[in-house]
C-alpha cells in the first residue's frame, strides 16, 4: 500500500477530535455511550466491528480488535472518554465548542484525553486501510469513569472484572507520555514506566475539650498542628526506585555538566539529602524530583471546632499520599507513623497500588527511536514516574503492564500536565499530526 498522506492523515484526527470534544462526557455524570456510540459508527464504517459495552445507564465502553496471526500476543491501546467540569466564564473559547484557534483545537478533553482517543482509533483505521498483516491483535479500547479514579466501577475497573478476555495483553499504551519538556534547557521526551499508588486518609488527634478562655496543653488543635508542621519539615524518607534510577541516568545524560553530576548524585541517600537542602532548594525541577524518590504525604484539609470559644475535642486532617513502587499501603502508613507520631488515629479512605513496567524492552526503545527519529532536536527519551494514577491500577492484575505513550509535540513554552483539567485546555494541531504519525510506526512495527 502507498504511504499515507499525513497531512490528510492530521485534518481526519482533528476531525475526529473535534467530534469528540463537541460531545459533553463530564464526569460526573459521564454519560460516555455518546463517544462510545460516535466511535464505534466510525469503526463499523471501515469495516472494523466494535462492541459498545454499557456498564450502567450511559456509561458506555467501546472495544474493538484487528486480529493478527497470533504469533505474538496482542498490545492494547486504550483512553478514556470522560472529562472534568469546566467553567466556561474562563475560557478564551467554549469548553464544548471545538472551535479552532492559534494553531490550536480548545475544548475540554483536548489534553486528557481525547486527543490520544482520536490518535488511538486514526491508527485503527490506518492499520486496516493499509492492510498491515499483523502478527500479534491490535485492541483499542475508549472507556467511561477515569476522571474520578474509576471508584464508581464503570470503566476500566468494570471491563477487568467482567470482560477481561476481550483486554489481554502483552503491553497497553495510554496517557502521559510520549511528549516534549524542556529539561536544562534541552529537549528531551517522557515516556511514563511508573506511577505512584495512592493512599488517602484522615489523620485525626484527640483532647480534653474545654472554655476557650481557659487554655491547656491537651488541645487537639494543637497536637494536629503540631504533628503536620513536623511532616512538612521532616518529609518522607529516602528510596530509589529502578524507574527513578532510569530516569536519573538518562536524565545525567541529557543535561550534562554540573546539573548532570548532581542528578547523578541523587542515586545516593546522602548525596540527595544534601542536593534537596541547597543545590535544589527553589529549583523548579525539585518538586517532581523529591516526588520520584519518596513517598510523599500531603495535608490537603483541616476540620476542627464548633465554636470560637470552646476547645474542640478532636481535630482532623486529609492526607493525599502517594507510595512508590514496592510499598504497600501497611509500609506507607508506618513511615507517616515514624514521623507524625502514634498518638493520633489514621483512617485510610482510599488506596491504589503503585505501578512499575521494566523499560529494558524491545517496545520502550522503539518507542525511544521512533521519538527520536521524528526530532532531530531531541536530546534523549526518558523513562519517567508520574506521581498520580491512571486506569493502568485495573490492568495490572491482569497481568497487562502499561506505559505512557500518548505521542504529541508541544510548541515552545506548552506544558502537557498544565492543560490537564485546567481553564483553556487545548492541544496543538500539528503536535496532534506529529504524534499520530509517531504513534502508527510505534504499533506498526511492532506489531506487523
Amino acid at each position: 500500500m502507498p504511504t499515507p498522506s499525513w497531512p490528510d492523515v492530521t485534518s481526519e484526527t482533528i476531525r475526529y477530535l473535534q467530534a469528540l470534544l463537541r460531545l459533553d462526557t463530564t464526569n460526573p455524570p459521564g454519560n460516555e455511550t455518546l463517544a462510545a456510540e460516535y466511535i464505534a459508527g466510525i469503526l463499523r464504517a471501515e469495516g472494523i466491528e466494535p462492541l459498545v459495552l454499557e456498564s450502567a445507564p450511559g456509561r458506555g465502553n467501546v472495544i474493538a480488535r484487528l486480529k493478527g496471526s497470533g504469533e505474538a500476543a496482542p498490545l492494547l491501546l486504550y483512553s478514556h472518554t470522560d472529562v472534568v467540569p469546566a467553567e466556561p466564564a474562563f475560557w478564551s473559547h467554549p469548553p464544548f465548542a471545538a472551535e479552532i484557534a492559534d494553531g490550536f483545537v480548545w475544548g475540554r478533553g483536548a489534553a486528557d484525553m481525547k486527543d490520544t482517543v482520536a490518535e488511538q482509533l486514526m491508527v485503527m483505521l490506518l492499520l486496516k486501510r493499509q492492510g498491515v498483516a499483523l502478527r500479534r491483535d491490535v485492541i483499542f479500547a475508549a472507556t467511561a469513569d477515569e476522571e474520578i479514579g474509576g471508584v464508581n466501577g464503570f470503566g476500566v475497573a468494570w471491563l477487568a472484572q467482567h470482560h477481561a478476555d476481550l483486554l489481554r495483553a502483552e503491553f497497553g499504551l495510554s496517557e502521559v507520555g510520549g511528549y516534549n519538556i524542556e529539561f536544562a534547557g534541552r529537549r528531551v521526551y517522557l515516556v511514563q514506566v511508573a506511577e505512584k499508588g495512592t493512599c488517602w486518609l484522615r489523620v485525626r488527634a484527640h483532647g480534653r475539650p474545654g472554655h476557650g478562655s481557659l487554655p491547656h496543653t491537651d488541645n487537639a488543635v494543637v497536637h494536629l498542628a503540631k504533628q503536620l508542621s513536623r511532616l512538612a519539615a521532616e518529609g518522607m524518607p529516602y528510596r530509589l526506585t529502578d524507574a527513578a534510577a532510569g530516569f536519573l541516568e538518562a536524565a545525567s545524560h541529557a543535561a550534562g555538566g554540573e546539573f548532570g553530576q548532581l542528578l547523578l548524585g541523587l542515586r545516593t541517600p546522602v548525596e540527595a539529602e544534601r542536593a534537596f537542602q541547597i543545590e535544589l532548594e527553589g529549583h523548579e525541577m525539585r518538586p517532581l524530583l523529591y516526588a520520584m524518590l519518596h513517598n510523599t504525604a500531603t495535608p490537603t484539609g483541616l476540620t476542627a471546632g464548633i465554636k470560637a470559644n470552646v476547645i474542640p475535642a478532636s481535630a482532623e486532617a486529609v492526607i493525599d499520599g502517594r507510595t512508590l513502587p514496592g510499598v504497600s499501603t501497611d509500609e506507607f502508613l508506618a513511615e507517616l507513623r515514624a514521623v507524625m507520631g502514634d498518638r493520633l488515629d489514621y483512617e485510610v479512605t482510599m488506596a491504589t497500588p503503585p505501578l512499575e513496567t521494566p523499560h529494558d524492552t524491545a517496545l520502550f526503545r522503539l518507542m525511544a527511536e521512533t521519538l527520536m527519529a521524528h526530532d532531530p532536536q531531541a536530546v534523549a527519551v526518558l523513562p519517567y514516574m508520574m506521581s498520580a494514577a491512571t486506569d493502568a491500577k485495573y490492568l495490572a492484575p491482569l497481568g497487562i503492564p502499561t506505559y505512557g505513550f500518548a505521542p504529541l509535540q508541544l510548541p515552545p513554552g506548552m506544558g502537557l500536565m498544565e492543560m490537564f483539567h485546567a481553564h483553556d485546555e487545548r492541544a496543538p494541531l500539528a503536535g496532534l499530526g506529529w504524534g499520530v504519525r509517531a504513534l502508527y510506526e510505534v504499533v506498526e512495527k511492532y506489531c506487523s
